[in-house]
């Protein structure tokens, strides 16, 4: 290539990157640039001391969206002088893997130069996808580096899994996401070179509404200075607002937020932290979660984890169920609200949830025991002469509705499956079982302290 054909190289470059977005313009060339991720990148992290010694290793970067992912994917070849190929699983295949294969493959035989393929989505590929890889990964005729924003330990095939270091990214902290926007605002080069003004203000507001999400920050930036310099004024909240148009709600009906998110809002309402169970509840349902989702979650937390400590907290789950059944969103958010705030706020008891736990083992233990003739269905008078049903009482001709007899199969005990707690309507349950429990002939029923559940 003549010194001519460099020269335009060179200026092609330089418009490609002057027309980028600002997200990819500030794409950080070293690690000392990235922003957040310091349990990766502080000086005795793992992750920074495989990458400074330019040992290529395959890898698995997990984290949510816009946590640098990608950057640090470009990072690993860069400090490892490795060639960077990208694909993504959502539009590549397996031609697409074995071509990057094959060439990678050439080029570490060429001049033994190592091929970086940074494979973005890599929970979007098959398992037969990602067997493809194997070879070459086994082979170390690339090193792989996958990107998901999902569980890997769920989306990733165990070979791939045992053969990579997974490393989690963070979302970034408010701090961060404002230090990244004040890089960003005033980088003459690669950034907007301090125009148009941004206040202090809209700087908050914009990390604070980003999710820690750092190509969201950016992208909402450049948008806003292109408002601001359609009207010849500054960036202030108001412009911040329309450039992000809502606040954003982190979450992934089908990832992991969405089971971290549900099981806040159950360990919430256990918890009897009111504020925050509403915080989740309102969090899943402006981010368009599946409302029957949460209120089924509602009905079954109701026996589980509030049980007979308040009987009637069962009702109010199903009927806020059913409220949303019949008039829907958003004003089934009244209801499904209501709902909450008596769940989280009621007493707690786990003695059903314990009790299931104990009858299913009392069953496995001695399921084959034939049931006692007294207990037995007499539907005919046949079956009465041959002793079937006969011998039972019946507990209604007792003033005290309790008669001493056996309802388990001889050589069976089963005391003491329910355990009630000592806390709000179970409380005068237990003394109802107390007494029926010495009619019967059974064991003292151990009870859970008062306040416990």
């Amino acid at each position: 290539m003549s010194t001519q054909d460099d020269l335009f190289a060179g200026e092609r470059a330089e418009r490609r990157g002057a027309a980028a977005p600002l997200a990819a313009r500030m794409r950080p060339t070293s690690l000392d640039e990235v922003a957040g991720q310091r349990h990766l990148l502080d000086h005795d992290a793992a992750f920074r001391s495989v990458v400074e010694s330019g040992r290529l290793v395959s890898m698995i970067l997990w984290g949510p969206p816009g946590t640098g992912k990608t950057t640090l994917a470009r990072l690993v070849a860069s400090y490892g002088r490795a060639r960077f190929e990208q694909l993504s699983a959502v539009s590549a295949g397996v031609k697409d893997v074995r071509s990057v294969l094959a060439g990678a493959s050439q080029r570490l035989e060429d001049s033994g130069a190592r091929t970086v393929l940074f494979l973005d989505e890599i929970h979007r590929f098959s398992k037969s996808q990602q067997d493809a890889l194997l070879p070459g990964v086994e082979d170390g005729i690339v090193i792989l580096i996958g990107a998901t924003t999902e569980n890997p330990f769920f989306e990733v095939n165990s070979p791939l899994i045992s053969r990579s270091t997974i490393f989690r990214t963070e979302p970034l902290s408010e701090p961060e996401v404002e230090e990244l926007i004040g890089r960003a605002h005033t980088d003459a080069m690669r950034g907007l070179g301090g125009k148009p003004h941004i206040t202090d203000d809209a700087v908050t507001a914009l990390a604070e509404r980003v999710g820690g999400d750092a190509r969201l920050a950016l992208t909402a930036l450049e948008v806003a200075a292109a408002i601001a310099d359609g009207r010849g004024a500054g960036i202030d909240v108001d412009i911040i607002s329309e450039a992000l148009q809502r606040r954003v709600i982190r979450y992934d009906k089908g990832g992991d937020r969405h089971y971290d998110v549900i099981s806040a809002f159950i360990k919430s309402m256990r918890g009897s932290d009111v504020d925050a169970a509403l915080y989740w509840l309102h969090t899943m349902l402006g981010a368009g979660e599946d409302p029957k989702f949460v209120a089924r979650r509602m009905i079954i937390f109701a026996s589980e984890d509030v049980g007979l400590a308040d009987p009637a907290a069962l009702g109010v789950a199903i009927d806020a169920f059913r409220a949303l059944e019949v008039v829907g969103l958003p004003e089934a958010s009244f209801a499904l609200t209501q709902g909450v705030i008596y769940l989280a706020a009621a007493p707690k008891s786990n003695s059903v949830k314990e009790a299931i736990g104990r009858s299913v083992e009392a069953v496995e233990r001695t399921s084959t025991a034939p049931v006692p003739e007294h207990l037995r269905s007499a539907a005919t008078a046949g079956e009465k002469k041959l002793g079937i049903g006969v011998g039972y009482r019946y507990p209604h001709d007792d003033p005290r509705g309790v008669i001493e007899q056996s309802h388990l199969p001889e050589g069976v005990r089963a005391d003491g499956l329910y355990r009630p707690r000592h806390h709000g309507d179970e409380a005068p349950l237990a003394d109802r079982l107390r007494i029926a429990d010495e009619v019967l002939g059974k064991r003292e029923r151990s009870t859970g302290p008062p306040g416990d559940g």
